[in-house]
């Protein structure tokens, strides 16, 4: 099973971002095991890239010579910029995020859908105020790489 080494960085800073500590991807055409040790993940034995070392400080340098990039809503909603029932929000200005970390909420009726980053940055824009009715494809989080 091929990933790509960009994949792989996502990954795992999906996995220090949640905290997670083993991941088992199961395909048809194989299994792919990543654990943390320490601020690292590692690709374990019998997998392809099992000499790897996926450190996500090393992804973040990776993208440093990459485009900003923004988070746009994937439908229409209302952008919160914090959970209904807390009183700080997902991020502000300045921020460092991982990739796949929450931004905001996109609220459709009763549905909250997370809108997520979509790789690490340091959050520069928030486009959107609090509770602003937004169209699909609206520019809502601007991403800085490190």
């Amino acid at each position: 099973m091929k990933k790509a080494p960009d994949e792989l960085r996502e990954i795992a800073g999906w996995m220090a971002a949640a905290d997670i500590g083993f991941l088992e991807l199961r395909m048809p055409e194989g299994t792919f095991r990543l654990a943390r040790r320490g601020h690292d993940v590692v690709a374990l034995e019998g997998c392809p890239h099992s000499d790897a070392r996926l450190d996500h400080p090393t992804a973040a340098r990776a993208c440093a010579d990459s485009p900003p990039v923004t988070a746009i809503a994937a439908s229409v909603g209302v952008f919160l910029r914090a959970h209904p029932d807390a009183s700080s929000p997902f991020v502000r200005e300045g921020l460092r995020v991982q990739a796949g970390q929450i931004l905001g909420l996109l609220r459709i009726g009763v549905l909250l859908l997370p809108v997520t980053a979509p790789r690490a940055g340091k959050v520069s824009a928030l486009h959107v105020e609090d509770c602003a009715p937004v169209g699909y494809g609206a520019a809502l989080v601007d991403l800085d790489p490190f």
